[in-house]
């Protein structure tokens, strides 16, 4: 174990950290825009000082992103966003090998959860990086009198993002919020490969199912949903996307899939994965409909999409069948409901989450987001910020590079066409 003096810290097993130490590293092999990133931030420290915190996913790909912040001379601790996306091996290593503080266990409650929301709070954080804004909404509800100290969020979730817009209209947001969910490469990267693979691979690595054949329904047709869909179509999956927007509808029937309302699908599908960020989309009269032995699980930041409070509610008996994997045997009919990863994101529950390649243009995202606010301290409204193109293309451009991938340059002749109006036919 490292020299690292060891900080405080709740994590579920500190003797895990060599093993978690071993798969950050692996991770970091796939993460080469963070890493340059981390180098100059090293070098240059624009974060020294800065009291940070971060409630995200504790997973290797994160703890990299810790490193990055802490190379930056950032004053960081860690909480999870989740119950259960934390890998207490990758906790144990950040406490231990690191020097990073961490409060995060898998499995763990929700008053735990929310005790660890608290002690960050306790931190006095200038910044906060959140994962489905539900530091800053207790610091809002709960912390007043420390909310001159903050000078930036960020956010990376659609989740946190909605949130945020919400208490941008109640008026309740007073400092400049980064919404690194709504970058180029986060979204369009992140939610719809990282998504779409992470998410099948939770629901195959808890159930052990063949999806060639099955029939899986796709609860929101966002950038996560579209990646579920087109993964789940490329393992063989008969996809039917539900939806309540035309334009996101018109896409999917364009992009061969079918499209109908979630009591329509209820009774057809074989395999349900929630993706709206919304509440309570799969409800007891969908559940009412469903095939004996469908399976349901969400991939969107709560557990709320699911409706499990009533489907406890309308069943006479409910047991465990593997691990994440909980059967549901309803009043009504005798069908039996199966219920994966808790109703938690199951890409997180019951896998690793995104490919650590996928997070690393979105972490890049996060790091740059942190040093941006730094430097424009003061400087910024309050409210919802993008991040500046420019940063966005930056990282794109990074990427590209690790890849070994090469683009085209305009010649003059172009750039001169392309900003003339005297050019016609």
């Amino acid at each position: 174990m490292s020299s690292t003096t060891v900080p405080n810290c709740d994590v579920a097993d500190i003797n895990l950290a060599s093993q978690g130490k071993t798969r950050i590293e692996w991770a970091a092999r796939e993460m080469p825009v963070l890493d340059l990133i981390m180098k100059r931030f090293s070098e240059e420290r624009p974060l020294e000082g800065v009291r940070l915190v971060a409630c995200c996913h504790v997973t290797t790909e994160t703890a990299n992103l810790a490193r990055a912040l802490k190379a930056g001379g950032a004053d960081a601790v860690l909480i999870a966003s989740n119950p259960l996306s934390t890998q207490d091996d990758v906790a144990a290593a950040l406490v231990a090998e690191y020097g990073i503080p961490v409060y995060a266990k898998k499995g763990e409650d929700v008053d735990t959860y929310n005790r660890h929301v608290r002690i960050a709070l306790d931190h006095r954080p200038q910044i906060i990086v959140d994962d489905g804004c539900d530091v800053v909404a207790t610091l809002i509800k709960e912390r007043q009198e420390q909310l001159a100290e903050v000078f930036g969020t960020t956010e990376e979730t659609t989740t946190g993002i909605q949130r945020l817009r919400a208490m941008i209209k109640s008026g309740v947001i007073q400092f400049p919020v980064i919404g690194v969910n709504d970058a180029e490469t986060k979204h369009f990267f992140d939610n719809r490969y990282g998504t779409g693979q992470s998410t099948l691979d939770g629901v195959v690595r808890a159930t052990n199912i063949l999806l060639a054949g099955k029939v899986v329904v796709v609860v929101g047709y966002g950038w996560c949903g579209k990646g579920v869909a087109m993964r789940a179509r490329g393992m063989g999956a008969n996809v039917v996307v539900t939806e309540i927007d035309p334009i996101k509808a018109v896409e999917a029937v364009m992009d061969g899939f079918r499209v109908m309302p979630i009591a329509q699908a209820a009774p057809i599908g074989d395999i349900f994965i929630t993706v709206t960020g919304n509440r309570h989309v799969i409800d007891v009269q969908h559940f009412e409909k469903m095939k004996d032995g469908a399976m349901v699980c969400n991939s969107g930041h709560f557990d709320l999409e699911l409706n499990l409070t009533g489907l406890a509610e309308i069943s006479k008996d409910r047991r465990p069948l593997r691990r994440f994997v909980e059967e549901y045997e309803l009043k009504s009919n005798g069908h039996r409901v199966i219920v994966l990863g808790e109703g938690r994101l199951v890409n997180l529950a019951a896998a690793e989450g995104h490919p650590a390649s996928v997070m690393d243009m979105s972490f890049a995202n996060q790091a740059l987001s942190v040093e941006y606010l730094v430097k424009n301290k003061g400087k910024l409204s309050a409210g919802l910020h993008n991040l500046p193109k420019e940063v966005d293309v930056e990282i794109a451009s990074l990427k590209l590079d690790a890849m070994g991938v090469k683009l085209d340059t305009l010649t003059p002749e172009m750039v001169e066409y392309i900003n003339s109006w005297e050019h016609g036919t």
